[in-house]
């Protein structure tokens, strides 16, 4: 079995960005995915079509096939009251420089930013990638591919494209608020408690 549309394929690799080992994926903790759906770079997963359990592969993708050039645009001032927990007081986490902070969007889309600069009014966001404007050269090998269930064809792998039952504020790893999910449950503070 090669590596095609709608298989689950495992995978161990090491991403190296300018000479450090920026992530990785061992064979103990293997990268699971649904090939062809979009859940992963599409350049990424051109350079494993058709390859097979125990193939390995090596592969560099410039800025403009990972994750783009960095945007003005998505760097921010927001208000300092979006900083703020239910207790009315400021998430002393959020309001330091480097900080990473889970905001949501309209939709509900957890977009993930980095604090650069905390003044008296505003917090200064960069919602782009770590990764924009960066080269990704990848290493690895495949540790296993199989079909996907209809189940996971329709729900994801991991459930994810299941709508969640929070209102659509616990998008991504955080709802928005601050608190890890836990076992894939909201971070219970319901709809309309992260400010938008």
């Amino acid at each position: 079995m090669t590596i095609s549309k709608d298989k689950v394929v495992a995978i161990t690799y090491e991403l190296e960005v300018e000479g450090q080992i920026a992530d990785r994926a061992t064979s103990e903790r293997p990268l699971e995915y649904i090939h062809g759906n979009h859940n992963l770079l599409e350049k990424f997963e051109q350079n494993l079509e058709g390859k097979a359990v125990g193939d390995t592969f090596e592969f560099t993708l410039t800025p403009a096939e990972g994750y783009g050039e960095s945007d003005p645009e998505r760097i921010l001032d927001l208000p300092k009251d979006m900083f703020k927990g239910p207790d009315g007081k400021y998430i002393e986490q959020f309001m330091r420089v480097g900080a990473r902070v889970p905001l949501v969007n309209s939709a509900g889309q957890m977009i993930p930013g980095v604090v650069l600069e905390v003044g008296e009014a505003t917090v200064k966001v960069d919602l782009n990638s770590p990764m924009a404007g960066k080269t990704l050269h990848f290493t690895g090998s495949v540790v296993s591919i199989r079909e996907a269930t209809e189940k996971e064809l329709k729900e994801g792998l991991h459930g994810e494209y299941v709508q969640s039952n929070c209102g659509g504020n616990c998008g991504g790893c955080h709802g928005g608020c601050g608190e890890e999910k836990k076992d894939g449950e909201c971070c219970g503070k319901g709809k309309g408690h992260c400010k938008k």
